[in-house]
């Protein structure tokens, strides 16, 4: 027993009594005499006996558990993600289970397992960047659990117990690629992730956009595919510095691919951003610290978190007879600028 938590059933053995007269004067009921209720007590104290919380919700019928699902909670984003959905749970009465898949689909899949199997309540979940199969979100919707999307969303992906809370990546793209055209900057690169996540396809439409609307051509050896990390942009730094005409200015789909490109374009003597503008995504909280401070789109992290389950608990409260999910939530961005894009 010391290497288990002790159960009602142990208790029960060590005292003489059935599991259900331990139940009973665990809780205080009047049928048991205050002598029982004292020998059971002090056995518990002395063998650390936790009642099973989620085995007696499950009894009740409810598990007060919702799941949650992220790439990674390394960096600002995801962490802060979280923060607010462990706050906006807490404050409805739910704990929160918290898998990562560390962008791995087949993790991923093992999580949802994990979760379903937990019984929680709904789940809210942000893609992997490997996925591309997603048969293991169809198990939750055809068991008819709950199921928020955010940040990353599967396309297409339509039920009665399905609804997402995105960020407008599309404009916050738009805006950035637009300030740096407002900086004087005519040839733009843009570091782009996979284009089967809405989120690198939507940055990506936005850049397109903001260049066509104000007459500047789109050159397609500016817009480099990278790993967003620190070494994929200071990779895709090098490879548009071997061009005959490099870029002015650099729109990175993510902050730390953007940190890694400045880096390597400071090493190459490149002014920052007199010779050569950078902008990210995200603003994590290191943006503040470069040298010089990086421009980056606000994506409310916070604010989605809490958003999530505020959206969640709606769907639950439509039970499961609900005609229909509730609208997906779009949350507006936020172009941060600072000294890394601004030239006037």
């Amino acid at each position: 027993m010391a290497n288990r938590r002790a159960s009602i059933t142990d208790l029960a053995k060590a005292l003489g009594l059935s599991p259900s007269t331990i139940s009973r004067a665990l809780s205080n009921h009047d049928d048991v005499s205050e002598a029982t209720k004292v020998r059971v007590r002090q056995l518990a104290d002395e063998l650390h006996y936790q009642p099973n919380q989620l085995a007696a919700a499950l009894r009740r019928g409810r598990s007060n558990t919702l799941g949650v699902l992220v790439p990674h909670i390394t960096g600002h984003f995801f962490p802060q993600v979280v923060h607010g959905i462990a706050t906006e749970a807490a404050k409805q009465g739910f704990n929160v289970m918290i898998c990562q898949s560390n962008e791995d689909t087949r993790q991923e899949q093992k999580n949802i397992d994990l979760l379903m199997n937990s019984q929680v309540e709904g789940i809210l979940v942000s893609l992997a960047n490997s996925t591309h199969d997603f048969s293991h979100f169809e198990a939750v919707r055809q068991q008819n659990i709950p199921l928020v999307f955010f940040d990353r969303e599967v396309e297409d992906f339509q039920g009665s117990n399905v609804s997402s809370v995105l960020f407008d990546d599309y404009h916050g793209a738009y805006q950035a690629v637009t300030h740096l055209i407002e900086q004087g900057c005519v040839r733009i690169a843009h570091f782009r992730g996979p284009l089967h996540l809405n989120i690198h396809k939507n940055r990506l439409q936005g850049y397109r956009d903001a260049l066509t609307d104000h007459h500047l051509p789109i050159d397609e050896a500016l817009i480099v595919l990278c790993e967003m990390t620190p070494k994929g942009g200071g990779q895709a730094m090098r490879q548009l510095l071997k061009l005959s005409r490099r870029p002015d200015a650099v729109f990175s789909a993510n902050d730390l691919a953007a940190v890694g490109a400045m880096q390597v374009a400071k090493a190459h003597r490149l002014r920052v951003p007199t010779d050569i503008a950078f902008i990210g995504f995200s603003n994590e909280l290191f943006t503040t610290f470069t040298e010089p401070m990086l421009s980056s789109v606000d994506q409310r992290c916070d604010q989605m978190g809490k958003t999530a389950v505020q959206l969640l608990q709606k769907m639950l409260k439509g039970g499961p007879n609900r005609v229909g999910p509730p609208k997906p939530i779009v949350l507006k961005p936020k172009l941060l600028v600072r000294e890394s894009s601004q030239r006037k």
